[in-house]
Parts: structure tokens; C-alpha cells; sequence
């Protein structure tokens, strides 16, 4: 295992297994060997109900859950490798998917938060504890516990009137550390609805959180900061002096991005963690992790990351130096670090340094009549994506990396065609011009031959790391699309050949997408809601 810095006791990831992609077996020992060998501890798999829980059967049903051999064996894989696995599960909220059970109806406050209070809900946790107790060997299991924004507005209320919210967090906090004490486990939390209950928004450091409320936290709890979305120092050394004051030894979660599309972003997360482990250093922070969610699909390869992940590590060891951090991943890993970063170039061939958008997922889904995100578009998009598809086929193929690239590749490639498409349909029906019409229907054909290729391409991706169980989504997604497509072709084929006179959708007046009225801003965005790509009606 590689060296760490003296000071940090844990240098960890955390891979989601909650938003589809629920991570095969033999792909996690495969993670545990390359981040151990980076100088990594520590992993967490993040398993809202993807785990198998005594007594609980629809728990995870259908979604690839870990069976307790499963857990079993990748817990002393770990172990072998001297990387400590703490599980990491929801107590509170974030548990949408088991909701769609009768068997937990009677137990949900609102939403996909869990009843506080509720005996069966406690039970619930105990059998949780009781397959962590048997499973893992670490005495550390991360509860979850955030983002319950409407905590005690549901059923509770109808049970026991307007109750302050922050009392309720509490003494749950306290029936799950009391369960948690009971097996000799340490338990910590995301920090997030401290502050959100004391100034109703994101972290504030200078939330007022009461002296009461910090009196009241269990000796055997530990507060987790988790922050993604900045790349200022300031922001992060404000943030972690801030809950100290809550309650010392506070954990530090970085983010990864691996969760707003099929590409990652190696980049930002770069300067995020940057600004992140340097607040962390001047404050003897001491456990830190990155995580690497899955959200909306689960679509994006976490070993995309690897720049980002080996500079983090090489970062939190010491070494500063850019340079030789390219020049060691290259000499490790057998690509060069500006080659590997091409993977990158999807999300926005154009995007500024610290802008974060996904072009790259809406615009594959964007309907090519309704144009939802046609008002984002520069005009030069098919030359950027092209350009893109073509650095990226340019990049020498390894057995280890190159999946990633064919993946990338062959979604520029769709881009190239599709993304400024729907703008085209629309002026070629608007000019009533049957040649230019037929032109338009030929990039029809071809976007379908394209959507072919990317599908075999990123199926391959998926099987090559993930369980089968989540792709059924993907299935429903790319085969709308390309059902999508095929029909719209079939609708401009009928136009031209004079089969009809009219395409309704192509005669609504395109609104900006940002909200602006007819003025279009035309710039990337951030959007990662595949319902409300594709449509604007309702799913």
C-alpha cells in the first residue's frame, strides 16, 4: 500500500451502488487493488437498499442488492489489501426506492424520508446493524442522514402535530447511535441538515446551530462535511472551523464528478480538490474521502476519474508538483496524463475553466422536434463535437483504458449529428423546401446508424463494471431515443412525400430554455433530469 501523509488517518473513496450502476464484485476488488496502490485506506460503498438485509426481503428487490457473501467477500478482499471497507447506508432519507413497497408504506414521514419515531423503523435499523455486524469488519459505518429537507412535515406531523424539526433529527440521531453502541460501531452522518435546519439553506458557516442541539449529539457519532461545489480555500477552511464548533473531529467528503452524465469531469473535481485538501491540511483534518456518485443512472465510468483520483491522492501525500504528478501517472499507467483527460472533452467542447454543464447528456436526449434545449446551442456545435470524436479516436487503444475512450468517442460522434439537428428540422420545414428536407432526413439515417454504435459501446462499458440490474434503464432510455428518432424520420418522410401537411411540434415557438422569455442565452447548462430532457410532458 502506498505511503500517506502522517497526519491523515484515512484517505478514502466512496463509489455510489444506489443509482443503478451497482458495481460487480470482481470490479470492486479491481478498484481496491488501483486506489490501494495510490495510497488509499479506506473505501465506502454507498448502498441506500442495494445490500441484503435480514428479514427484509423487498429490500433492494430487483436492483442487483449485495448479497451478505457478496459483502463478505469483498470485506476481507479488502482486508488482504489493508483498505478498511466501511458501509456506507440511508437511516433517514434518500431510501426513495423502497418506498414503491406496501411493506414500508405505513413507515415513510414524506416522500423518502423514514418515520422518526416509529418502532418498526428502529427495527428496520437493527437488522441493518445486525448484516453490518456480520458482514464488515470495520467498527465505523457512515448512517447517511441528509437531505431530509421535509423531515416531520409528513405522517409525522398527522401523528404528532408541529414539532421542532431539529429536536426530531435529533433524538432519531440518538435511537440510531444507541442501535449503532449496541454493536460496538462508531456511526457518522452527513452534517448538511444541521446547517440546512438553522438557516433553511446549504451550508452557512455562520448558522446558528444551538449550544442545546450540539449537547445533545451522542458521544459515538462523528459529523462528515461533504462538499463538492467550490473551489475556493476560504470557503472550505470557513466551513470545517465551523462544524469543529459543532463537534470535533469532523470527517471531510470531496467530490469526484462522476454524476452528471456519461462523461467525467476530471477537470473541476482537480480544482475543487485542490482547494479542498489544502483547507484540509492547514486544519489537521484527518478523515478525508472523494466521493463518486451515480445520480440520474449511474452512467458515467468511475474509472473515468483516474486523473483526478491519483491527484488527489499524490496531492494528499504532499507531492504538489503538477508536473511530476503527469509524469508519474503516465510512467503508472501506460497513457499520458493530457491523453487520459481527453475524456473530459464531451461534457462541453467549449466550456469554460470552472463552468460546469453536460451538454454532452442533454443534448443526446433533447427531442429532436420539441427542441427543449435548442436555445443553448452556439451554432458550431457539430464542429466542436467532431473535433472531439476525432482526438479521442486518436488517442492508441489499451486493454485497461480503452473501453473508455470507444465510449466517448462514439457519443461525440452522435453529437456531431444530432446536436444541432433539431434546429435544422425546424428551418427546413420552415422553408417548405422539399430538397432541404431530404437532406434533413438523410442525417436521420445516419444519427440512427451513429445511436447503434454508442449503444453497443457504452452496453459494453456497463457489463464490463456493473452488475446487469440498473441497465434495463439505460435500455428504456437509449431505446426511446432511438424510437424517438425513428419516428420523427418516418413523420419529415411523410412531409415530403406529401402523406401530411403539417407537423405540429415544429410549428411551437422555441422559449428559452433558462427561462428568459425569446431572448436565448445560448451557452451550456446544467441539467441532469432525464425525465424533463425529453419531454415536456409527463412521464
Amino acid at each position: 500500500m502506498g505511503e500517506r501523509r502522517r497526519n491523515v488517518r484515512r484517505l478514502g473513496t466512496m463509489i455510489d451502488c444506489s443509482r443503478n450502476a451497482v458495481m460487480n464484485v470482481e470490479t470492486i476488488k479491481q478498484w481496491i487493488d488501483l486506489t490501494s496502490d495510490m495510497g488509499y485506506n479506506m473505501l465506502m460503498l454507498y448502498t441506500e437498499d442495494t445490500w441484503e438485509v435480514k428479514d427484509n426481503p423487498y429490500f433492494g428487490y430487483c436492483r442487483g442488492r449485495y448479497s451478505k457473501e457478496e459483502l463478505k467477500s469483498i470485506s476481507a478482499y479488502a482486508k488482504e489489501k489493508q483498505m478498511e471497507l466501511i458501509p456506507c447506508i440511508q437511516t433517514l432519507a434518500h431510501l426513495n426506492a423502497i418506498t414503491r413497497w406496501p411493506a414500508y408504506s405505513k413507515h415513510i414521514d414524506v416522500g423518502d424520508i423514514l418515520l422518526a419515531g416509529d418502532e418498526a423503523v428502529y427495527q428496520l435499523i437493527e437488522n441493518m446493524f445486525a448484516t453490518i455486524s456480520e458482514c464488515f469488519d470495520s467498527k465505523y459505518v457512515n448512517v447517511g442522514m441528509d437531505e431530509a429537507h421535509l423531515i416531520g412535515r409528513g405522517r409525522y406531523y398527522d401523528l404528532h402535530g408541529d414539532t421542532d424539526r431539529t429536536q426530531i433529527l435529533l433524538e432519531h440521531i440518538k435511537k440510531v447511535a444507541e442501535i449503532g453502541k449496541q454493536y460496538g460501531l462508531t456511526v457518522c452522518m452527513w452534517s448538511d441538515m444541521f446547517y440546512r435546519l438553522a438557516s433553511g439553506d446549504y451550508y452557512q458557516s455562520n448558522a446558528g446551530i444551538n449550544e442545546e442541539a450540539r449537547s445533545q449529539i451522542p458521544e459515538n457519532v462523528e459529523l462528515i462535511y461533504w462538499d463538492y461545489y467550490s473551489t475556493d480555500t476560504a470557503r472550505y477552511d470557513e466551513m470545517i472551523k465551523s462544524h469543529e464548533k459543532i463537534k470535533e473531529g469532523t470527517w471531510f467528503a470531496g467530490g469526484l464528478w462522476s454524476w452528471i452524465g456519461f462523461t467525467p469531469r476530471n477537470d473541476y473535481s482537480i480544482k475543487a480538490t485542490t482547494a479542498a485538501l489544502e483547507a484540509c491540511e492547514k486544519n489537521g483534518v484527518q478523515d478525508i474521502f472523494f466521493t463518486l456518485w451515480g445520480d440520474n443512472g449511474g452512467e458515467c465510468s468511475r474509472f473515468a476519474l483516474l486523473p483526478a483520483l491519483f491527484y488527489a491522492a499524490e496531492y494528499s501525500k504532499g507531492n504538489k508538483d503538477v508536473a511530476k504528478i503527469h509524469q508519474k501517472f503516465e510512467e503508472k499507467y501506460g497513457i499520458s496524463w493530457e491523453e487520459f483527460m481527453l475524456l473530459d472533452l464531451p461534457d462541453s467542447p467549449k466550456r469554460g475553466e470552472d463552468v460546469l454543464s453536460n451538454s454532452e447528456k442533454y443534448l443526446l436526449y433533447n427531442d429532436l422536434f420539441l427542441g427543449v434545449t435548442d436555445s443553448t446551442l452556439q451554432g458550431d456545435e457539430e464542429a466542436a463535437f467532431t473535433a472531439c470524436a476525432r482526438k479521442l479516436r486518436e488517442v492508441p487503444r489499451s486493454e485497461r483504458w480503452g473501453y473508455l475512450f470507444d465510449t466517448q468517442q462514439t457519443l461525440c460522434e452522435v453529437l456531431a449529428v444530432k446536436a444541432g439537428l433539431g434546429v435544422r428540422t425546424r428551418e427546413a420545414y420552415q422553408a417548405e423546401n422539399r430538397d432541404v428536407i431530404e437532406a434533413v432526413i438523410k442525417e436521420y439515417r445516419l444519427l440512427e446508424e451513429k445511436l447503434d454504435v454508442f449503444y453497443e459501446t457504452f452496453r459494453l462499458q456497463w457489463y464490463r463494471e456493473n452488475k446487469g440490474h440498473g441497465f434495463d434503464v439505460q435500455d428504456i432510455r437509449l431505446g426511446g431515443l432511438m424510437q424517438r428518432v425513428r419516428h420523427c424520420r418516418r413523420m419529415l418522410e411523410d412531409l415530403s412525400l406529401g402523406k401530411t401537411e403539417r407537423i405540429e411540434e415544429l410549428e411551437e415557438t422555441l422559449l428559452d430554455f433558462c427561462g428568459n422569455g425569446e431572448v436565448f442565452e445560448k451557452k451550456p447548462v446544467l441539467f441532469n433530469g432525464w425525465g424533463q430532457m425529453v419531454t415536456t410532458n409527463v412521464i
